[in-house]
């Protein structure tokens, strides 16, 4: 079967006349069959292209992923909490669950959206009231971990924030202009210097009322945010649908997937063509063209035509390249050494292998793909373990495949010969994440397979049921992979980061330094009163605040600025004030400000609502709300 947009032959077979879903017509019958009889004769291939040289890591047969009580893990992994708009902190190989990272929902047990500062910031990123967290990536320096930052998109809204790692928290959020949708959320290395939003939904630039029910004046752009002021330095504009994304290794190039070539707006309409493209910008090509002022300003951010028919991308350097792949492409990744991008079929049984140094030298950018290894139903995902393999989802399938990327090269487009095993996972894996397998040195050891569907792995709790986040040892070439480990999740999970526990360092107590708030110390306790405003300063300490009673007036304007004085590492307090829906944290040395109106007369316990000491239900002051005369 020849595709619509190039000559070039996809290695798949033609549509017999039966009643197989027309999304995957283009798939033979037999490829629908669960092969788990198969998954087990490629295990014989295990150990085939075996490339371990690490004597530090353990066979499969006696791999161990017990952390016994009060011993810590190798590694921290950082998952997309989906609906909840959070982050997941889990430690590997434990999968034990270390912390909840409220993104773009608020969460009352931090205070998250309570305060201040957090309200400010969720309100001035659009004001929503959920978020759908989907694609962590933590900063780099030199294409590893540095420890810093993580990033994460808001696939419902159009959203980027930013998580500080030194104290686990959002600190900045930015509601991404003339877009809906961002999808992937990658960074140009080696050090992270821009922050990309993957624009998926297309619609009218700008938005507002006009072209409404015309298609092809809709576009999706692609969003480059500095990650120092998480700003929206500039877009680019494409044809089509954006899926996923990933960034080379040398600062030049970001790939991104793309879907509905054909520019339509239902789905038969969506996934007509027989193929569609992988977009590589030339980053700092576009910057160039930003500097020259050869752009269109659109609510403020300056956005560059990298459409096919643009001038920008004629003749023999175009801006943006488009690559003609297999339909629906989804997930698209870069190997560690920065050599290939690797785009996954989706509703083709192929990856598409595009060499990049190449990419820059050939006249059709066609010429750049040199290998599309057949690796079964519906991949979607795929990750590196730094010995030459790759680890791709199979969403139909149900499983996991290692192929071996080289002999991928090597074979004919289509051929089986580059897989080397597949594994069973519980069920339709969406991505998975391979040890700091985004970095150019992955550990090579474990994987996390996040899946879409649990069914019978766990207890049942009633119709909605539990994802499966999956651990695999995948550190022993030559006895194949082992699943290890189940681990529910809550609805609906999609990528993670895993890095090594060393490259973290988080803080035991707040450094005052560190935010804007006056820190209250005992000392500089005060109510200051004036003009119907309020200002309680008041510090936290064990069974006690700074004040046993605050009055004000009906209708004044109320500021409680506090700290909590405490330097023991874990000692938590918090201000409650539950009818005016108040509960600020307050970790050791850490201040935060929260302002209300006390509209309601009469009287308001304030409490710690974290249990702190033997004399926690004693620690509580009273808000005495005078009437208005």
């Amino acid at each position: 079967m020849t595709d619509t947009h190039s000559g070039n032959q996809t290695p798949t077979e033609s549509k017999s006349s039966d009643d197989r879903d027309p999304l995957f017509a283009r798939i033979p019958r037999r490829d629908f069959m669960k092969a788990g009889a198969a998954a087990g004769a490629m295990g014989a291939f295990a150990g085939c292209t075996s490339l371990l040289d690490d004597d530090d890591l353990a066979s499969a047969s006696d791999v161990d992923a017990t952390v016994p009580p009060g011993e810590h893990d190798d590694y921290y992994a950082f998952l997309s909490g989906g609906h909840s708009g959070e982050i997941r902190v889990y430690g590997v190989p434990s999968m034990r669950q270390i912390m909840r990272i409220p993104v773009f929902n608020k969460e009352s047990a931090r205070g998250y959206g309570h305060d201040d500062r957090t309200s400010e910031m969720l309100e001035n990123a659009g004001g929503y009231t959920w978020g759908d967290t989907h694609h962590p990536r933590l900063s780099q320096t030199n294409n590893d971990y540095d420890g810093r930052f993580a990033y994460v998109n808001d696939k419902a809204n159009g959203r980027m924030a930013r998580i500080d790692l030194k104290y686990f928290e959002t600190d900045a959020i930015v509601d991404i202009p003339n877009t809906q949708g961002v999808h992937g959320a990658c960074a140009r290395l080696p050090d992270t210097d821009l922050i990309f939003g993957v624009g998926e939904f297309r619609v009218p630039m700008p938005n507002d009322g006009r072209d409404l029910d015309d298609p092809s004046a809709y576009t999706s752009v692609l969003s480059a945010i500095d990650p120092e002021t998480m700003d929206v330095v500039w877009q680019v504009l494409v044809d089509g649908n954006m899926d996923n994304g990933d960034g080379g290794k040398d600062g030049r190039w970001f790939f991104s997937t793309g879907y509905n070539s054909e520019e339509a707006v239902t789905e038969s309409e969506m996934s007509s063509s027989e193929t569609d493209y992988v977009k590589a910008f030339d980053t700092p090509a576009i910057e160039e063209v930003v500097d020259a002022g050869e752009y269109e300003e659109v609510n403020g951010v300056p956005v560059v035509d990298g459409r096919k028919d643009s001038s920008l991308n004629d003749g023999s350097d175009p801006i943006v390249h488009y690559l003609d792949v297999p339909k629906s492409p989804h997930g698209v990744s870069v190997t560690p050494d920065g050599e290939y991008a690797i785009a996954s079929g989706k509703l083709d049984p192929t990856a598409t292998i595009i060499d990049i140094e190449r990419l820059a030298e050939v006249d059709d950018s066609n010429d750049a793909i040199v290998g599309q290894p057949r690796l079964g139903m519906g991949p979607l995902h795929t990750a590196y373990d730094g010995r030459g393999h790759a680890y791709t989802t199979l969403f139909v399938d149900s499983q996991v495949v290692k192929w071996d990327i080289e002999a991928a090269i090597e074979a004919e487009m289509g051929s089986e010969d580059p897989v080397i095993e597949k594994i069973d996972v519980h069920y339709n894996p969406g991505h998975l994440i391979a040890a700091e397998s985004y970095t150019a040195d992955p550990q090579g050891d474990w994987l996390i397979c996040l899946n879409k569907l649990s069914k019978d792995r766990f207890l049942p709790v009633g119709p909605v049921y539990p994802e499966n986040d999956q651990l695999i040892y995948i550190g022993d070439d030559d006895e194949g992979m082992k699943l290890v480990k189940d681990t529910p999740a809550y609805a609906e999970p999609h990528d993670a980061s895993m890095v090594k526990a060393d490259k973290l360092d988080p803080a035991s107590i707040y450094d005052p330094d560190d935010y804007e708030e006056e820190f209250i110390s005992a000392q500089d306790t005060d109510i200051i009163r004036e003009d119907g405003r309020v200002h309680v300063k008041m510090h936290s300490v064990r069974n006690q605040f700074g004040f046993h009673d605050v009055t004000v007036q009906e209708g004044d304007e109320v500021t409680f600025t506090v700290t909590n004085v405490e330097e023991t590492p874990d000692m938590l307090h918090s201000l409650a004030i539950p009818q005016y829906d108040i509960n600020i944290k307050l970790a050791p040395q850490e201040t935060r400000e929260v302002t209300f109106t006390a509209d309601e007369p009469g009287v308001y316990w304030m409490y710690c609502a974290f249990f702190c000491s033997a004399l926690h239900l004693e620690m509580r002051s009273r808000l005495l709300v005078e009437p208005a005369e």
